[in-house]
């Protein structure tokens, strides 16, 4: 399983679409990572061959500085700072990660989102699945993902060089059904919180794959 950790201080939350956009960030910059080749390899190879769950904890204060004391990469978007952790079972988890809160994450924009400019990779959230905060992370990481093992060697290394420039937006209904009809890497829910089993939630619509 793959530790998310969104920083969330009551004074200051992040918004949501920051905070989407940071998790997505940080799942693609443990995969690039020198790390993932090295000490991390196994544990990737391990969770990647079965189901790539991930789950999304909340930490403020003293929370997050123990967080950020243990191995991983922080990502800041805008408002949100997210860090990532190597994967590793549930039930292995460090007492620092274990202890943080995950259920009821919320957050929310104080303006709508603007459209995304051309040609910037997109990770469309689901118009038919309500989801919270924590779980949409989850997701969108999932999509991330997705989109980057599907990725040809030089497009991920030009989206790389790029800084891995990408979008979270939730679609509307005609946007939603044209990147299903274009076969996208398209995340299917494990259906362990929040939807049913199987539901299609995250789409990474990147433009080197349509």
């Amino acid at each position: 399983m793959l530790p998310l950790v969104v920083r969330l201080e009551r004074a200051a939350p992040p918004t949501r679409t920051d905070a989407l956009e940071a998790a997505a960030i940080a799942v693609l910059r443990l995969l690039t990572d020198e790390r993932a080749d090295a000490e991390w390899a196994d544990a990737i190879a391990q969770w990647g061959g079965h189901r790539i769950r991930k789950v999304v904890r909340r930490a403020r204060g003293a929370e997050w500085v123990r967080a950020e004391a243990l191995a991983g990469i922080t990502v800041g978007r805008g408002t949100a700072q997210v860090r990532v952790f190597p994967p590793i079972p549930l039930d292995e988890w460090p007492r620092d990660l274990a202890r943080l809160q995950v259920s009821g994450t919320e957050l929310a924009d104080l303006e709508p989102p603007t459209a995304p400019e051309p040609g910037t990779p997109v990770l469309w959230l689901s118009p038919h699945q309500p989801m919270t905060a924590g779980k949409a992370m989850a997701q969108v990481g999932h999509a991330a993902q997705l989109g980057w093992w599907a990725s040809a060697d030089e497009d991920r290394a030009r989206w790389l060089a790029a800084g891995l420039p990408l979008a979270v937006r939730r679609a509307d209904e005609r946007t939603w059904a044209t990147a299903i009809a274009a076969e996208l890497p398209l995340v299917r829910d494990g259906g362990f919180t929040e939807v049913e089993p199987g539901a299609q939630t995250a789409i990474a619509d990147l433009p080197w794959l349509r």
